[in-house]
């Protein structure tokens, strides 16, 4: 049993980074998950959670720090404060390598795949990127983002990872007594506007995508091409050949494929798609009724995964090549261990940064038979 309770101190060794946003350490036999530390410092670290077998907790004081340590440019980036930015206590490359060991590390653990990982950076210096914010309105009506695992909101004046475009707009200067929730969006073809029920067009793969402003859009602004280049290299498609687009949205990769001259099937549970040579099939991905051969997938599943009986979906259709986008490297782990166990290989994988000052990270994987 941990003797241990809420707001209990300790100073303790930092070690590795952890999948989540935090280090791990070790101290008296019990393990600690902590946040705003950096690998190798030694720190103060404040107990936020106690657990049958570990404790979260925040650094609130540095003792030794680490030469990748940096001051947070946003006053909201400490422990007591906005949960949104994780990272920015890090240097641009330690916030790189952070993530590539934490890929690194799912993969082994999870996986049983022993891989060498580099996270490459998108364009820009990782602020003002984020084209979606979904701002919280506390009791009196003041907007702000929610602190780390909890509901209470930290009232903000400005969001530096918010795109510049919404950071022009007076949503933080104002009060909104009627709203719990402000849905920002900054689209690549328009001004940055609060989601009501319009129509927004983004721009990727050479097409103009017309959505709703709150349908799913990669947030990053270089991240849709930057995925379905990724992806098109890996798969290099051939005129004429099949191919599934699962969990295919607003058909980014479909419209990409089939400017390659195949033949698509975009599977999606609720989608707006609606593209030449792309079938379209409004089901869940696991239920849909499938042709029983196709020369290409793409699997982009949403952050728990593809699961086993997708998995054994797209392997007993038999294509020469599936290209696994993932948000989640922990579920990557897990399906690319189910592939493996159906006689499929990693025969290549690229990391992306494509949340900076977070712990997120984006992996599209190459499986082949």
């Amino acid at each position: 049993m941990i003797d241990l309770v809420i707001g209990d101190r300790a100073e303790v060794e930092v070690g590795a980074p952890a999948h989540g946003g935090h280090c791990v350490a070790r101290h008296e036999g019990i393990v600690w998950f902590i946040r705003h530390a950096l690998p190798g410092e030694r720190v103060i670290a404040s107990v936020t959670e106690v657990h049958k077998g570990f404790v979260r907790a925040d650094a609130v004081e540095i003792l030794v720090p680490s030469a990748s340590r940096v001051q947070a440019p946003c006053p909201y980036a400490r422990p007591d404060a906005c949960g949104g930015c994780d990272l920015q206590h890090a240097a641009p490359q330690a916030q790189l390598d952070w993530k590539a060991a934490v890929v690194e590390e799912q993969l082994a653990r999870l996986g049983g795949i022993k891989r060498s990982v580099t996270v490459e950076p998108l364009p820009g210096n990782g602020f003002g990127w984020r084209t979606r914010v979904r701002y919280r309105v506390d009791a009196i009506g003041r907007p702000g983002l929610l602190k780390h695992r909890s509901n209470e909101v930290v009232p903000l004046e400005r969001c530096l990872i918010a795109h510049e475009s919404i950071q022009a707009l007076d949503v933080l200067q104002r009060t909104w007594p009627d709203r719990d929730v402000i849905e920002v969006v900054s689209p690549a073809n328009g001004k940055a506007q609060i989601v009501e029920n319009q129509r927004i067009v983004e721009h990727a793969a050479g097409h103009d995508f017309d959505l709703d402003a709150g349908a799913f859009w990669q947030v990053h602004p270089a991240a849709a091409d930057t995925l379905v280049d990724t992806v098109l290299g890996m798969l290099k498609p051939q005129r004429g050949e099949r191919a599934w687009d699962l969990y295919g949205g607003a058909g980014l990769f479909s419209v990409a494929l089939a400017d390659r001259g195949c033949e698509v099937t975009l599977v999606d549970i609720a989608t707006e798609a609606r593209w030449p040579n792309v079938t379209v099939m409004e089901s869940p991905v696991e239920r849909a009724r499938l042709p029983k051969r196709t020369d290409l997938v793409v699997l982009d599943p949403p952050r728990t995964g593809a699961g086993a009986r997708v998995t054994k979906l797209v392997t007993s259709a038999a294509p020469r090549a599936v290209a696994y986008v993932a948000c989640d490297p922990a579920a990557l782990a897990r399906d690319l261990k189910t592939f493996a166990e159906n006689g499929w290989h990693l025969a290549d994988l690229r990391a992306f940064d494509l949340f900076p000052q977070t712990h997120h990270v984006e992996c599209v994987a190459l499986l082949t038979p």
